[in-house]
């Protein structure tokens, strides 16, 4: 069996940043590296949730809300996953580092925090999602934003 392209890059290199993972036509993957993997410096599943909602919606709500196709988490542990149908990458750095600034100045609830809106909300702490915010904008905002993978 063919391994997918996520399994050729080798994680025990990989350092924090923003990489394009593949391309699918007009589709492109962007993988969010917010720790370096492998080395039990993994993000908690409350982290992970509180930051999806919030940057699902902030990314979605902002410049480049209608490119937006997925923003998940990685089952890893060290980041997120986002698909956007367009195909410029400083767009799309600058459309993320808004997002993530807006996270760090959220006020109030987060989104989507009610048993309505989600199947786990009391999973959903957004000093986390704003911890983790700050965290990976200091990465982009010192350097790591080539979009290669090493």
């Amino acid at each position: 069996m063919e391994k997918i392209e996520s399994f050729k890059v080798d994680h025990c290199r990989l350092e924090p940043g923003i990489y394009v993972s593949r391309r699918d036509g007009d589709i492109v993957t962007y993988d969010l590296r917010m720790r370096k993997p492998n080395t039990g410096e993994l993000m908690s599943n409350s982290q992970m949730h509180s930051l999806e909602h919030m940057l699902a919606t902030y990314l979605r709500n902002g410049p480049i809300g209608d490119k937006v196709i997925y923003v998940g988490p990685m089952g890893c542990q060290t980041g997120f996953y986002v698909l956007v149908k367009m195909d410029d990458n400083e767009r799309f750095l600058a459309a993320l580092k808004e997002a993530l600034r807006k996270i760090t100045g959220h006020e109030g609830e987060i989104f989507g925090k009610s048993p309505r809106e989600c199947g786990n909300y009391i999973n959903l702490d957004c000093e986390a999602a704003k911890a983790e915010a700050q965290g990976f904008l200091d990465v982009l905002n010192n350097g790591n934003n080539t979009f290669l993978y090493n």
